[in-house]
């Protein structure tokens, strides 16, 4: 008997349209003009901006591939008012935050830094990378958990979002975190979901 493997291109081939999708969304928010109309210099103090927001835990067919864990997240971070470095027109900050997941199933706190492109219109592309630790299983035979191989995960986050104006904002935020194949199993796990910002 032969088992097709369609469905399993269609949800590689998915993964890859999405991501491509939204790193080229970044690229056209990075170049559509010079200038950072919203972005005022912040007042000087050790926070740039604070969110809140609400993910979709472990969504199926992204990076990660199959979804086994249910239910969404609740998210809060912090962007320290310090830039580390410029690259590629963007600055980098560091932040931090938890993402605690309502079912009892993964969470995690993560600390790293964020590229931020600010063109003068009022979408804005962000990314960057860190670290997290979870509480979820490092190895599981279990149908509705996933095996993550590793306590600390790379996290690599995904942004696409909307100055109302300097204070608030949008975001449609990504995360991917896994341990990048340095532990086995590497499962992986992505969230999605809308973040409310306010900058400072």
């Amino acid at each position: 008997m032969t088992v097709s493997n369609a469905p399993h291109r269609y949800r590689r081939n998915r993964r890859r349209l999405l991501c491509t999708g939204l790193w080229t969304l970044g690229i056209f928010s990075m170049m559509a003009a010079g200038g950072y109309a919203f972005d005022r210099p912040s007042p000087a103090g050790p926070v740039r901006a604070l969110r809140v927001g609400t993910l979709a835990h472990d969504v199926d067919g992204l990076w990660s591939g199959e979804s086994k864990e249910k239910g969404p997240d609740f998210c809060a971070e912090v962007i320290f008012n310090r830039s580390l470095f410029p690259l590629f027109s963007a600055t980098a900050y560091p932040n931090a935050g938890v993402s605690i997941n309502t079912r009892g199933d993964t969470s995690k706190v993560y600390a790293g830094f964020l590229l931020q492109w600010e063109p003068k219109s009022a979408f804005f592309f962000s990314t960057g990378l860190g670290l997290a630790l979870h509480d979820g299983q490092l190895d599981t035979t279990s149908a509705n958990q996933k095996a993550l191989g590793s306590r600390v995960l790379f996290r690599i986050p995904i942004e696409i979002g909307y100055a109302v104006n300097h204070h608030h904002r949008i975001i449609l935020a990504f995360d991917h975190v896994s341990n990048a194949g340095l532990a086995s199993p590497n499962e992986g796990m992505d969230t999605l979901g809308l973040v409310y910002e306010y900058r400072y």
